[in-house]
């Protein structure tokens, strides 16, 4: 009888292991910034050195796909599409900040940790271009979500819901990095909704 063979887990396909690397390099990279190690990405992503530069081409590539990945805000759109629509508004804007903040604060973390150290000159114009684009894609994807929220109350607005959306992320963008004595999450909402004027 001949003896059992053991069969080899089949190969990953380079996006998918580009995406494996770059999701198990984001929390080192927010720890350790640009001065994570090409041995330190390997052992967390249980791969050899030399698989992370077939997959991308230096570290600054790799930089780039962690911000790429932390500019993506999938996750906190998921949660934010999970929202009961019967919830009071109040309650529905509260579990959106709650979503959305997370989001803003680990990709602020990930830009802080990696644009810490300087990219190449000769390549930091397209760098900022390539963000940039991210950024407004990421934008675009939460003003879609949050303005779902209000459709259900559309009529009680003062605002249409596109403008009232906008308005919304723009205090929410602006709480996520609070100065001392900045308002709480459903202090903000109850602002937002009420006004800060007594009738």
């Amino acid at each position: 009888m001949p003896p059992e063979t053991r069969k080899r887990a089949p190969a990953m396909a380079p996006d998918d292991r580009r995406r494996m690397i770059v999701r198990t390099v984001l929390p080192l990279v927010v720890e350790h910034g640009r001065e994570v190690t090409t041995a330190q990405i390997a052992r967390a992503a249980g791969i050899g050195e030399g698989t992370i530069f077939r997959v991308f081409r230096d570290k600054d590539e790799l930089f780039d796909a962690c911000v790429e990945a932390a500019l993506d805000p999938a996750e906190a759109l998921e949660m934010i599409g999970e929202i009961p629509g019967e919830l009071a508004l109040e309650k529905r804007l509260l579990e959106a900040v709650e979503a959305l903040t997370a989001h803003l604060q680990r990709m602020g973390a990930a830009m802080a940790a990696v644009w810490k150290g300087r990219p190449r000159p000769e390549e930091a114009r397209n760098r900022k271009s390539v963000t940039g684009d991210s950024r407004r894609e990421s934008y675009d994807a939460m003003h879609s979500a949050v303005r779902e929220l209000f459709v259900p109350d559309a009529a009680r607005l003062r605002l249409p819901v596109d403008k009232a959306a906008a308005l919304f992320l723009t205090m929410l963008f602006a709480q996520s990095r609070p100065m001392p004595g900045s308002p709480g999450a459903a202090e903000m909402i109850d602002v937002f909704l009420h006004g800060a004027v007594r009738e």
